[in-house]
């Protein structure tokens, strides 16, 4: 494939994921509710991305996701949403700088990240499934501490309020209850989406 051809392919991809990030954000499918805490899938096509496209379009995926908290924290607001936008307080507690960090800091590193253990994986193991189940699990993982440990950090009292659990418990918690489920999902669909996606994979150098 010539390199005009290839751009253009990546190019369409990276816009498809975008647009399956809208429609996540748009239809609420994106954030699941379950109490307080909303479980997410909109960490599949950033997972997804890096692996098919490579670091920076993963990176790039990863920060519409950030973008489509901040949105979703700022117009659909709940009792944490000053953990992901600035532009809004609950009780007497408001959103700052470190809400930006949050929404779009992990997501970045997601994407980006899922690209890199996809390659080292697939360069050490040769199998394309078992490297994007691992990809996927671990980078939903670090996904979670990053987006937690950075609440725990800027916000931690007030989070623990908002929700009602001891800060010293906030991470396990989420890892033990919805954590456990978006990592399981992820590892299901993305193993089986690198397998329907694998001529792609195999073409850009995956």
């Amino acid at each position: 494939m010539n390199r005009q051809k290839s751009n253009t392919q990546r190019l369409t991809l990276a816009a498809f994921f975008v647009a399956i990030e809208m429609v996540l954000t748009m239809t609420q499918l994106g954030y699941l509710p379950l109490g307080p805490i909303s479980i997410t899938t909109m960490h599949l096509p950033v997972i997804l991305a890096g692996i098919v496209l490579g670091p920076s379009y993963g990176a790039g995926i990863g920060l519409v996701f950030g973008l489509t908290s901040v949105y979703n924290a700022t117009f659909r607001p709940g009792l944490i949403s000053f953990c992901f936008s600035p532009f809004i307080s609950v009780g007497n507690v408001s959103g700052n700088f470190a809400s930006l960090l949050i929404a779009i800091g992990p997501r970045v590193f997601l994407g980006w990240f899922s690209a890199i253990l996809y390659r080292w994986m697939h360069n050490k193991t040769g199998n394309t499934a078992l490297s994007a189940c691992v990809s996927a699990g671990v980078n939903t993982l670090l996904h979670t501490l990053g987006v937690m440990g950075l609440i725990v950090l800027f916000f931690g009292k007030a989070y623990s309020a908002a929700v009602g659990i001891p800060v010293g418990s906030i991470i396990a918690v989420v890892i033990g209850s919805n954590g456990v489920w978006e990592i399981l999902l992820a590892i299901i669909v993305i193993g089986a989406l690198a397998r329907a996606l694998k001529p792609y994979l195999v073409e850009y150098g995956g």
